[in-house]
């Protein structure tokens, strides 16, 4: 039987969101400790929106915040991605969101390389962007890990605040 997963690392299998799917968005968009940083805690209601949203995205420019999945186990993860950002600069925004139980496990610094190798090899961006909350220390660590470079701080409506912005150039 073939796989489901249209991409893997070591540890995950990355897939796309189906409508079918809210039990997982729910789990992982409805935590108010996963959502704090990105204008949380979301109703029931905001996550069917964010689940439409993604779907959507992944229909009109082949990306989106791909749900994420131990292949041991099946597990569902989180989430990491893709979107458009300045796509006449052919330049992405990456962005991961991962399920509290799977936190301080490497899983989302995995799925990221994962994902910029991607980027870079399969879709021939020339960057990525990436921004976090103000206090999100552990994703501002993460991004520096990854090679991110912090560049400015922009606007972010869904929480009001100014985030540090990252960008990483092709090597």
């Amino acid at each position: 039987m073939p796989s489901e997963y249209f991409m893997t690392s070591a540890r995950l299998g990355f897939r796309c969101w189906r409508t079918g799917d809210f039990p997982l968005a729910m789990a992982l968009w409805g935590d108010p400790e996963v959502t704090r940083f990105i204008g949380g805690p979301f109703t029931e209601q905001m996550v069917r929106a964010r689940l439409e949203q993604e779907i959507s995205q992944q229909q009109q420019h082949g990306l989106q915040y791909w749900p994420v999945f131990l292949l041991a186990s099946a597990q569902h993860v989180g989430c990491v991605g893709l979107r458009p950002y300045r796509s006449n600069l052919r330049i992405l925004e990456l962005g991961f969101h991962l399920r509290r139980a799977f936190w301080n496990q490497g899983l989302a610094t995995e799925a990221a390389r994962a994902c910029i190798a991607y980027a870079f090899r399969a879709l021939g961006v020339e960057a990525l962007s990436a921004g976090h909350h103000p206090e999100n220390k552990v994703s501002r660590r993460l991004l520096l890990k990854l090679g991110f470079t912090r560049t400015q701080d922009e606007s972010y409506p869904p929480t009001g605040l100014m985030h540090p912005s990252y960008f990483l150039g092709k090597k």
